[in-house]
């Protein structure tokens, strides 16, 4: 018999690790087990699969070859003994052997092994308010729900829906609710945007505005308080400020880690829940490793405890624990919580630290706001993609990277190599330089990341002032808490002129870009100048010509209309 190695846990980094481990030391004697019945699925797919976009929840199941990855599938294609609809009770590391129990006939038996590896995942967190329990209330934990929200909604019986949490499943499930199916449907988030510490205000504030425009009513700031029941049904959700009706509440307010088990065989586990693993993805305990969304790994920037419940982390993991586990040393140093998704026509992305978590984790932290096409301007269908570079001013490294933009591939590609920067250590100057591959239908010469650099540069050695977008953003609403501010348009007249006549010739100027040279000597020396264009650029540029007259009494205004207009449709004309 070759070596005996226990997986718990079959879903994305339990199974990734199984086969893996058949590949490599094929004489090894590998058990899977897991208490559901479906196993190795596409937890990322679930909203995709409530939306329609994947027709048959068995494509979520499936290989590229059309197999379904089932019991059967692991025992014959793979060679792994597959346990499904057994529960692991405990583990007694001291006789290496695992409690289990069929959750069929109730029978319970113990397992041996030489090495175990744990991928017990995630499991929701559900609010502590009353009708949690009711029909119709889901959390998206697994498959099954899925199935169960699809078929209530595919017969019917769902016309307003409320998803409580803005997080990325949260924002996913309210756009698969509304785009095919047509629901009336809300978001609740506790905190004052979307996307809370995953993005920064501008981005997710631009997103929220998004998912407006596609009827996706969106509550800020905001905690759900009740679900409202009648008859045991959940019928709606009441805040501290209004009653929402529903048909269906979707709780996605995050995930925790599924624990239990490791902590009861007394491995070290970190406060967050999460199992402590070495970079070698073992536990305390040195026979038994750990992946996937049960554990905690290191952050790539800020070298501390990161909890990042991802499938492209769980497969990575579960890949090096098992070559680990197989012999073949191998090494995971950690990650830096990278993401994109889609919201209607809309992606947003992100990775590293935000602005906000950068600075609350000690960093003197800045960051630059961009507005760029995505592919040479020239070139039919170029969009604009909005970045923000996150960097130290201390040590000049970016922290962070994140962006939204068009519904293609522009942006992914984008945070993709800004990710691989980072976890390298990159420097704004090294972002600067980044080689983009360039061809008109798909980028520009000097590319979005680039430009995003050459602002953080600016930044950072004091050749741009800039202002901060919320602040701008409270003052048109209310000009009267900032007498001493003005803005100077340097677009062409006829775009200045529609906010020149909205807000009046003495609080918004306008001065053309290719006048600002010869022109200034009109401007006022006594107010504080906001200086506006599509993008940024512009708006750069007649601050240092302004600044060379001297004139340094302006502010730029980061990312520009272009990113306004995304945030606020209605603000600006």
């Amino acid at each position: 018999m070759g070596k005996r190695i226990v997986i718990i846990g079959g879903v994305a980094a339990g199974p990734k690790a199984a086969s893996r481990i058949k590949r490599v030391l094929p004489e090894a004697d590998v058990t899977l087990i897991d208490q559901d019945n479906l196993i190795s699925y596409g937890g990322c797919g679930i909203p995709y699969y409530v939306s329609g976009d994947v027709s048959d929840e068995q494509e979520l199941r499936s290989t590229s070859f059309h197999m379904v990855r089932d019991a059967y599938f692991f025992a014959q294609a793979k060679g792994v003994r597959t346990m499904t609809s057994t529960r692991a009770l405990a583990i007694d590391r001291r006789e290496k052997t695992v409690a289990v129990e069929d959750l069929a006939t109730g029978a319970r038996s113990v397992i041996p092994y030489d090495n175990l590896m744990l991928a017990t995942g995630s499991e929701p967190f559900v609010l502590p308010i009353p009708g949690v329990d009711a029909d119709g209330v889901f959390t998206i934990s697994d498959l099954h729900k899925a199935i169960e929200i699809k078929k209530r909604i595919a017969q019917g019986m769902v016309g307003k829906a409320v998803v409580i949490g803005g997080g990325a499943i949260g924002v996913e499930m309210a756009e698969a609710l509304t785009d095919l199916w047509g629901i009336e449907t809300a978001i609740v988030e506790y905190m004052d945007q979307l996307l809370p510490k995953i993005v920064d205000w501008p981005l997710a504030a631009a997103l929220a505005n998004h998912l407006r425009q596609h009827n996706v009513e969106v509550y800020l700031g905001e905690a759900a308080t009740e679900i409202v029941v009648e008859d045991g049904k959940a019928v709606g959700v009441r805040t501290g400020k209004r009653t929402i009706d529903a048909d269906m509440v979707i709780m996605a307010v995050g995930v925790r880690p599924r624990s239990q088990l490791a902590r009861e065989a007394g491995l070290n586990v970190a406060a967050n829940g999460g199992i402590v693993v070495n970079d070698r993805m073992q536990t305390s305990d040195p026979a038994i490793y750990a992946a996937g969304d049960c554990v905690e790994i290191r952050h790539l920037v800020s070298g501390r405890g990161l909890y990042a419940p991802l499938g492209s982390l769980a497969n990575k993991e579960g890949r090096v624990a098992a070559d680990n586990m197989a012999g073949i040393p191998a090494v995971f140093k950690g990650g830096i919580g990278s993401f994109v998704m889609k919201a209607f026509d809309m992606a947003i992305g992100a990775t590293g630290l935000s602005l906000e978590m950068a600075r609350a984790q000690g960093f003197q932290a800045d960051s630059s706001l961009t507005a760029s096409a995505d592919r040479a301007h020239f070139f039919p269908g170029s969009e604009i993609i909005c970045l923000e570079l996150v960097f130290d001013r201390r040590t000049r490294k970016v922290l962070g990277f994140q962006g939204i933009g068009p519904m293609n591939d522009a942006l992914s590609v984008r945070i993709d190599a800004a990710a691989v920067a980072i976890t390298a250590g990159a420097t704004i100057d090294d972002f600067a330089t980044i080689e983009m591959a360039y061809a008109p239908p798909f980028s520009t010469a000097i590319d979005a990341i680039n430009s995003a650099a050459y602002a953080a540069e600016n930044l950072c050695d004091g050749r741009m002032r800039q202002i901060d977008i919320q602040s701008f953003l409270a003052w048109l609403a209310n000009p009267s808490t900032h007498p001493d501010w003005v803005a100077l348009d340097v677009r062409h007249p006829k775009q200045a002129q529609p906010n020149v006549e909205k807000f009046g010739a003495a609080l918004w100027l306008s001065l053309p870009y290719d006048k600002v040279r010869s022109g200034y000597q009109d401007l006022p020396t006594d107010k504080i100048m906001i200086i506006v264009c599509n993008a940024g650029s512009r708006s750069y540029e007649s601050q240092i010509a302004l600044d060379a007259a001297g004139l340094r009494n302006t502010l730029v205004l980061p990312g520009g209309y272009n990113l306004i207009k995304r945030i606020d449709s209605d603000i600006l004309l």
